[in-house]
């Protein structure tokens, strides 16, 4: 079964809040986006959205929060309005050792899951060959990363296939960023992306939808993220955003077992 698409008579307006959750998304602690967490949880209250995973940048990010904020998240309600809460954390990769953001030996029994991402702002990019490196001891050393972020980042070329088989290996997830696919942030990822998901798709590796919103009106909306996968005609099945199926997976990994 391939996306629900708009080849199938569908509409973008349609298509783009069909999957019903998103961990990739930001409030204002994560000093550069402009909505609260429960500004975000109302909106996805108000749309539908069963889950929400809240992955604020770690703490080496400029503007980002303090450890504490990582290590308190556990008073979170899991459910607030109806809408499931998740503790994540979108982790800096820092060098091509693959150490992430200091502190997060403190805080990481906290998180229900890590976002790993490559960012301008953290390391200068490095060669293809470090990039790659970076990511993989990243993930080797830290189970927490679930999910690799914005990999087709043109300004961090990676080895593409080694990277997918990586996540087929350790059963993680590549994630289709939906700011990576407009005129904002990270411009040039289009190609890469569609690289990208061709070779999950060939190789049988999981993506999820995310938006990386900054303000809560984004989240949930996948419309680039869709377009690109119909174009390819990606398999639904690959796709984790469906809630019972995401919550399957990370109850198969001993994430969240608190949560229905």
């Amino acid at each position: 079964v391939i996306m629900y698409t708009v080849k199938q008579g569908n509409t973008l307006e349609d298509a783009k809040w069909k999957f019903k959750s998103d961990l990739h998304t930001h409030s204002i602690v994560s000093g550069h986006a402009y909505t609260t967490l429960m500004e975000n949880i109302d909106f996805c209250s108000s749309e539908g959205i069963k889950i929400l995973g809240s992955s604020e940048h770690g703490p080496h990010f400029p503007g980002g929060p303090h450890e504490a904020y990582f290590h308190n998240m556990r008073i979170i309600p899991r459910k607030i309005k109806g809408v499931t809460v998740l503790r994540g954390c979108e982790l800096n990769i820092m060098n091509v050792q693959g150490d992430v953001d200091p502190g997060f030996e403190r805080f990481r029994k906290v998180m229900d899951y890590c976002i790993a991402s490559l960012h301008e702002l953290v390391v200068a990019p490095m060669s293809l060959e470090e990039n790659t490196q970076a990511i993989i001891n990243a993930v080797n050393r830290y189970p927490e990363i679930i999910i690799l972020g914005h990999t087709g980042n043109p300004n961090y070329p990676i080895d593409q296939e080694k990277i997918v088989k990586l996540a087929k290996e350790k059963d993680i997830i590549i994630e289709i960023n939906n700011s990576s696919l407009g005129n904002g942030s990270r411009k040039g990822s289009r190609s890469n992306c569609q690289r990208i998901a061709e070779l999950c798709m060939e190789h049988g590796v999981k993506v999820i939808l995310s938006t990386d919103a900054h303000i809560n009106s984004e989240i949930g909306r996948f419309d680039r993220s869709i377009m690109l996968l119909d174009e390819i005609e990606f398999p639904e099945a690959l796709v984790m955003n469906e809630p019972e199926k995401l919550m399957r997976y990370l109850h198969e990994r001993g994430i969240a077992t608190d949560v229905d």
